[in-house]
């Protein structure tokens, strides 16, 4: 009697072991910031799922995709849970710094990530030093043409009241032109506003203002025209380039382009479609935070 009651338990342990749930994960994707990873879940026998990626966010997705916006060692957790009970594995996931020089700007309209060119090391230098400092957060884009522009960087801005006319602030300085016959107006090219010719004849740069291109269609016998009137040429790819994806090929080299976006045009789009009024600025503010991508 004693050893039967000795086997019933016996197998309700193991019954027990048999239910308990089994954490198990892998992950792929690119491991450089910013880098969208997938979680694959291989768990078995569990109904629910919380993941801590290490970053302090969290999700219960079974199999959850999630990105890291900087470089680092993530020790990600995944818990298993069947009822009462469950498992607990971790994994560290590595991210590696970019091999570009990358920001974000977030906008309510979404994300666009924006690539920060190597060939104007002193808009770049001076772009860097602006976000690091936070200087863009809660600023506005102020001023928005449909099929041309929208520009923000306007310190002026970040508590400005409704109607109130803006596009003059800025940190109190200037920065060197930086002229280079590979950076054109395509859309999606950031560039630094600026004074016109007539005060400022080196055509030098806001310390803080900028704009992104939204453009318009591009044909040939526009580039023809302007290439005649500037004594420029532009090549093959270029051509194409504007034909493609279309610009505002009559800024190119009068104002210094630094950079791109290279993800998120389509907020662009969203950003350039919104009423304004007859200075140009969004009837609803749309302000902005940028961050490097480091």
């Amino acid at each position: 009697m004693v050893q039967r009651i000795y086997l019933l338990l016996a197998g309700a342990t193991l019954l027990f072991g048999c239910n308990r749930p089994i954490a198990r994960f892998t992950h792929s994707g690119p491991a450089m910031a910013p880098a969208a990873i997938q979680f694959s879940n291989q768990s078995e026998k569990a109904e629910r799922y919380e993941w801590h990626f290490g970053d302090g966010n969290t999700s219960t997705e079974a199999a959850p995709s999630h990105e890291y916006k900087a470089s680092g060692f993530y020790t990600v957790e995944l818990k298993a849970i069947q009822g009462k009970k469950s498992k607990t594995t971790k994994m560290e996931v590595s991210v590696k710094p970019p091999n570009k020089c990358l920001v974000e700007i977030e906008t309510d309209f979404g994300t666009m990530l924006v690539e920060l060119f190597d060939s104007t090391p002193k808009h770049q230098e001076n772009f860097v030093k602006l976000t690091e400092q936070k200087y863009f957060d809660s600023l506005m884009f102020h001023r928005v043409i449909n099929g041309f522009m929208i520009q923000g960087g306007d310190p002026d801005s970040k508590r400005a009241k409704p109607g109130q006319s803006l596009g003059s602030g800025g940190p109190n300085y200037t920065v060197q032109a930086e002229f280079a016959d590979t950076l054109i107006h395509l859309k999606g090219a950031l560039a630094a506003a600026r004074q016109g010719d007539q005060v400022n004849p080196q055509k030098r740069s806001s310390g803080s203002q900028f704009y992104i291109v939204h453009g318009r269609p591009v044909n040939s016998q526009t580039l023809d025209q302007l290439e005649s009137q500037k004594g420029k040429r532009y090549s093959t790819a270029q051509r194409q380039a504007y034909a493609a994806s279309g610009g505002a090929p009559f800024l190119d080299w009068e104002y210094t382009v630094f950079g791109r976006v290279i993800k998120g045009l389509e907020v662009i789009d969203e950003i350039a479609a919104v009423q304004t009024d007859n200075r140009d600025r969004p009837a609803k503010d749309v302000r902005m935070k940028i961050r490097l991508i480091k």
